[in-house]
């Protein structure tokens, strides 16, 4: 489903792609209120402190950047960089790790990192610039990972959470929208709409099915079904709007690619030594 986000998000169109942040965000709030009220969860929401709303808020923040840059290089037709953010966001998670939580990397996600900052060289080189799409979407999304470990809530509650946070700057968005003429809710026929709160289950889903799907197979699996993605997206962006990739970018992406393969080689054997270590004593 994420990997098919490029083909759903210039359905909106004609509606700026700020437009469509507000419409996802207040929509998926009004989806998650049932979801939380069938679950019978709202008792983990009515425990959290000020302390831990603001942590929840900052968490959307980070989320609605992701978000909103996301959606931004769709609509300009850079698809194929918003891929190269997902393909990074695991090693910029590393990364994070390391710098706030002052985590030690093992000699093999040392390599990744190392790997992958010289792709971002090589395709700053070829481009002219950074590559700023990928490295914030991937910079904000493990952010939002960060702060999201640090609030104890289930993913429906946590997606309530951060939705209803960011509801009222939302719902000021779109009201601004409206007000000033600009808005696209009305004036652009029943079906528009209907793809303006479709905004809302098309972000919801996905999440609710991956913390769903997280509890019932090994971290080390999630970790290689993640890349679909990405891969996804890129592919949409060769093979459907046909943007160019040179030689010099595609060499970029191969050493990506190579990085995420160490990564992930060294994510499956630790894990599997985990559990070896951890089957041992009932043996």
């Amino acid at each position: 489903m994420w990997g098919l986000f490029p083909a759903f998000w210039p359905l909106l169109a004609p509606a700026a792609p700020v437009e469509v942040l507000a419409h996802r965000i207040g929509w998926t709030a009004v989806l998650m209120v049932g979801v939380l009220t069938v679950l019978r969860g709202w008792g983990e929401l009515a425990t959290l402190r000020l302390r831990s709303w603001l942590t929840v808020f900052a968490g959307g923040v980070f989320i609605a950047v992701n978000w909103g840059v996301y959606i931004g290089s769709v609509f300009a037709g850079l698809v194929i960089e918003a891929a190269l953010g997902y393909f990074m966001s695991p090693l910029v998670s590393v990364l994070l790790a390391v710098v706030v939580l002052r985590e030690r990397l093992r000699p093999a996600q040392w390599t990744a990192v190392a790997i992958a900052l010289v792709a971002v060289l090589v395709i700053a080189v070829e481009g002219g610039r950074p590559p700023w799409i990928a490295l914030v979407l991937a910079t904000s999304f493990g952010l939002y990972g960060l702060i999201k470990s640090t609030v104890p809530l289930t993913a429906a509650a946590g997606l309530t959470a951060e939705s209803l946070a960011l509801g009222p700057v939302a719902l000021g968005v779109i009201a601004w929208f409206e007000l000033t003429g600009t808005g696209t809710m009305g004036g652009f026929g029943a079906g528009h709409l209907l793809l303006l709160v479709a905004a809302g289950p098309v972000t919801a889903v996905p999440l609710l099915l991956y913390a769903v799907g997280a509890r019932r197979v090994p971290l080390s699996t999630i970790g290689v079904l993640m890349y679909i993605n990405p891969t996804l997206q890129f592919l949409w962006g060769v093979l459907v709007v046909r943007e160019e990739v040179s030689p010099l970018r595609w060499a970029g992406f191969a050493l990506v690619w190579a990085a995420l393969v160490v990564f992930t080689v060294d994510l499956v054997r630790t894990s599997r030594s985990d559990r070896a270590a951890r089957l041992a004593p009932l043996a």
